[in-house]
């Protein structure tokens, strides 16, 4: 500050930040005027490795439903983070239609929002989307045409069934890493029931699949159980193989625990 090394405004500031103890929480709603349809809550992972140990990702894996978001917790975030931010936005002449995306935070002192993003989360969109039932299509239209009150959350199908997505990433994310590793399995994993893979860092290469990012594949299955399906989800990681790949093995976990 002495020596103004981050210039003369910028230079003289100090923010001072409250640490924030808790497990973060997804929520995703679709939001239309003044109509909130909140979807069902996910989990993310973001610390590379097990244990949330080593440098934060993208998202390293995430499942849904999180029990962490009980329907009291669900309502409590709803009346006091979703519906103001809505009505805010709206009072102000800028009305928003789309996904918002609300990563919050979950401490002893109750929710707190870490951030907003206007889209579809990664890796939370997986699981969400493997569960939803309802036509995403027909939810769209519905937001962009101003009728999203004809879809309250209560008429949202949803299979019961819970998802968990795991990704699996490029050796030496989320730092350098190689890219046109080649990826085979792909096809066995497929074949496994209740499963979909989820191509994100990929590309085709005179024929073949290889890696083009540091979050390469989300793999996502269903289960009978939170277990269930994270059971079936590292069994078609299992199938699948490229030089350098490393996922996370604890997807989950902190439910079942919870449990």
């Amino acid at each position: 500050m002495v020596r103004e090394e981050f210039g003369r405004t910028a230079g003289r500031q100090v923010v001072i930040e409250k640490r924030l103890d808790g497990e973060e929480l997804s929520l995703l709603a679709l939001v239309s005027g003044r109509t909130i349809v909140p979807l069902q809550p996910t989990q993310d992972h973001k610390p590379a490795f097990d244990n949330d140990t080593g440098p934060n990702t993208g998202g390293m894996g995430a499942y849904c439903p999180a029990p962490l978001a009980t329907p009291e917790l669900l309502k409590e975030v709803e009346e006091s983070i979703l519906v103001p931010t809505v009505h805010a936005l709206k009072r102000s002449r800028r009305p928003f239609r789309g996904v918002l995306y609300a990563g919050l935070i979950i401490t002893n002192q109750g929710s707190r929002v870490l951030e907003f993003n206007c889209r579809f989360g990664d890796p939370e969109t997986q699981p969400l989307l493997l569960r939803l039932r309802t036509d995403l299509l027909d939810l769209l239209e519905a937001v962009v045409n101003d009728r999203l009150e004809e879809f309250p959350e209560d008429r949202l199908e949803w299979d019961p069934r819970p998802a968990v997505c795991v990704v699996m990433a490029s050796g030496g994310y989320p730092g350098n890493y190689a890219k046109g590793k080649v990826i085979t399995g792909l096809a066995e994993a497929a074949k496994l029931p209740n499963v979909k893979v989820f191509h994100a860092g990929t590309k085709l290469e005179n024929g073949l699949v290889v890696t083009d990012g540091g979050r390469v594949l989300g793999i996502t299955a269903l289960g009978d159980t939170l277990a269930d399906a994270k059971r079936n989800a590292y069994e078609a990681v299992s199938r699948i193989h490229f030089q350098g790949a490393f996922y996370r093995h604890d997807i989950g976990d902190k439910a079942l625990k919870a449990k």
